[in-house]
């Protein structure tokens, strides 16, 4: 970590911790039976009897960052000059128990979503993007459209049940200890694959897109995040096993996707182990898990290091100007495969820490989620129990970001990746740090502050560094 990052640490945890400070300061206004009472953290009440679920939410994120050093920059490069921009997405969730039987659950899941703003640099410059929420498309406009249409069936494969959450996509909260889950229809990989409960929602914790996914994990999706996929997954008591196949776009960052499997798709593998890495030492009542993932993507990927040899050709030939470009191929299925490692682990009841690691083989084209073929990231959260707001968090995260030799000359070369292109490259990991602290105002209201400072953007270290501050606001209905 760079001295610049220390200092940019400390000065957040200076900051959150004035905030924190403040949030102390206002006096209690409930009585001791009421804060015995979970706060409500919904505009509705949505009892766990129902068979059917009807609920939503808006998140509106508001990003700026100022002047920072750029002696160039190039297609693709992040904007120096400064610049403010928002984004908003809402979402409707609905899911309907078709049947009682809970041995053998069936789910039917059918959301509508909206995404509407820009990113700033129109999500162009950084490989750990600002904000999970922008559709790297934004000519796609704020349409509604099909976020999710799935069902999900429980077979139940002993006759002991144990409770279980109800979420937006599994309504039941019972479910048997030993069973086999399916799920199949229109979804987000990341709704089963990479969970990590203190850094997987961009909704209330952190935004960084590198953060809340396994940045290396080039997930099948479209340019929304969403593709067609069956998965399995078997649970047997604090272990769990999943596979899953999805398409893949037709092209990288694509909204449409290949329908012929034999032409591309996405495996997806995780063993799950649901107890915290120092559970052995800690009390066993300690949430935690263990979460290994590996995957291998088929599709009509370009190779960096044939780009490259070609357009160091041609500029022996005399054409100085020559560029690599990652499509210039004739069509074929190409593999492109990574492996993940994800843990989370509560230390005190309102303290977690969390972490991943990732790699890919990092020769072939990035192509569905970003440009990243290592990761690494450690950070945590606190609860707001020591000051007396339990439903408000503290988070803070450093991640550090890198490609591939042959990628990196593909950029020193001035190829364009979908995210990355500043015309040429003096390669640097890029290392990110990323703070925040989300309110409860009142029932289903929130509201955050986040901050997030980036060495070497676009893995340039001729570029930066970049801070970006947040404002959010988040409903759930």
């Amino acid at each position: 970590m760079t001295l610049r990052l220390t200092k940019a640490l400390t000065l957040s945890l200076c900051m959150l911790s004035a905030i924190v400070a403040g949030a102390q300061q206002q006096p209690a206004t409930q009585t001791a039976g009421e804060a015995a009472k979970p706060p409500e953290v919904t505009m509705f009440s949505h009892p766990d009897g129902q068979r059917w679920l009807i609920s939503g939410q808006a998140n509106i994120i508001f990003q700026s960052h100022p002047p920072f050093h750029s002696p160039y920059s190039g297609p693709n490069s992040m904007l120096a000059r400064g610049e403010y921009k928002t984004s908003l997405v809402g979402t409707l969730f609905t899911g309907l128990q078709l049947h009682g039987k809970l041995r053998y659950n069936t789910d039917a899941i059918f959301d509508l979503e909206s995404t509407g703003g820009r990113g700033i640099s129109e999500a162009l410059g950084l490989a750990g993007f600002t904000n999970l929420d922008v559709v790297r498309n934004p000519n796609l406009g704020p349409t509604p459209y099909v976020a999710r249409a799935e069902i999900h069936q429980t077979i139940g494969l002993s006759s002991k049940m144990a409770d279980a959450q109800r979420t937006q996509f599994s309504l039941a909260t019972n479910v048997p200890e030993r069973r086999l889950e399916l799920r199949v229809g229109k979804l987000s990989l990341p709704d089963v694959f990479d969970q990590n409960t203190p850094g997987s929602d961009s909704h209330l914790q952190f935004l960084n897109w590198t953060v809340d996914n396994n940045g290396a994990y080039d997930y099948a999706a479209d340019t929304r995040g969403y593709t067609y996929a069956g998965i399995a997954e078997y649970d047997d008591g604090p272990w769990t096993v999943r596979y899953g196949f999805a398409l893949m776009p037709t092209v990288a960052n694509g909204i449409d996707l290949q329908s012929s499997l034999r032409k591309a798709r996405g495996d997806n593998y995780e063993l799950d182990y649901g107890r915290g890495p120092l559970s052995r030492w800690l009390d066993r009542k300690r949430q935690g898990a263990v979460r290994l993932l590996g995957y291998a993507n088929y599709a009509n990927m370009g190779d960096y290091r044939e780009q490259n040899i070609k357009a160091l050709k041609q500029r022996a030939k005399g054409n100085v100007s020559a560029t690599p470009v990652i499509t210039d191929h004739p069509f074929g299925t190409t593999v492109k495969y990574g492996v993940g490692l994800n843990f989370e682990q509560e230390l005190p009841k309102d303290l977690r820490v969390f972490g991943r690691f990732g790699w890919n083989e990092g020769r072939h084209e990035s192509y569905a989620y970003t440009e990243v073929d290592q990761t690494f990231e450690v950070g945590g959260d606190l609860a707001g129990n020591r000051w007396s707001r339990p439903s408000d968090k503290i988070g803070a995260v450093v991640v550090s970001n890198a490609i591939k030799r042959d990628h990196q000359a593909y950029l020193g070369l001035g190829g364009l990746g979908f995210l990355l292109g500043d015309g040429r490259l003096n390669y640097a990991r890029e290392d990110i740090l990323e703070s925040y602290y989300t309110a409860h105002n009142w029932r289903g209201l929130f509201s955050s502050l986040d901050f997030q400072y980036i060495e070497h953007p676009g893995y340039n270290q001729d570029r930066g560094p970049v801070a970006v501050f947040s404002v959010r606001t988040h409903v759930d209905f």
